[in-house]
């Protein structure tokens, strides 16, 4: 599928819309260049410090939490609706015990800008570059939200990830 550069708003509807939908595929990546995806439900962009920012949270819990900190960057990638099987295992499984890539065919292809890799099979592609992270401070947090959300403790961190590319399928509807 080809794929062009674009705005970083200009697949904000869908994106959004597929976030609430079924999940985005948030990617992060070792130093030794191993890959690793999981399902994200959560996350905005923004305009902070002049810079285009894609905001996600992840708990330390996970897999993809030690990649990102490792490495200092991540993409996320905006799957279409065919492939929501593979999204749902993708936030289901651990990349410590399942390589996800090799289980669901997904391939990866090299993001121009970051480390870690793009998803072929994707629509959407942003590039990110952690620029800070910070955590949730649970005496922070309005009290209906930790019983709801966070049971168990293991409150995110909130990587900001300033974009530094985006691009998307050459055929996909964009709203600009």
């Amino acid at each position: 599928m080809e794929k062009i550069e674009v705005g970083y708003m200009d697949c904000l509807k869908e994106t959004f819309t597929t976030m609430g939908r079924s999940g985005l595929l948030l990617v992060s990546v070792s130093q030794q260049e191993k890959p690793n995806v999981m399902t994200i439900g959560w996350g905005t962009v923004g305009i902070v410090w002049a810079k285009p920012m894609f905001i996600v949270l992840v708990r330390p819990s996970r897999f993809t939490y030690g990649l990102i900190e490792e490495t200092g960057d991540f993409t996320v990638n905006v799957p279409p609706l065919e492939i929501s099987e593979k999204v749902s295992f993708c936030g289901t499984v651990s990349g410590r015990e399942h390589d996800k890539f090799v289980e669901q065919k997904l391939t990866t292809i090299p993001a121009k800008k970051v480390k870690s890799p793009l998803i072929e099979e994707c629509l959407i592609h942003y590039e990110c570059k952690v620029v800070h992270k910070n955590d949730v401070l649970p005496p922070e947090l309005a009290s209906d939200i930790p019983p709801a959300f966070y049971p168990q403790g293991d409150y995110h961190r909130v990587f900001y990830g300033e974009i530094m590319r985006v691009c998307a399928a050459r055929d996909i509807k964009r709203h600009e």
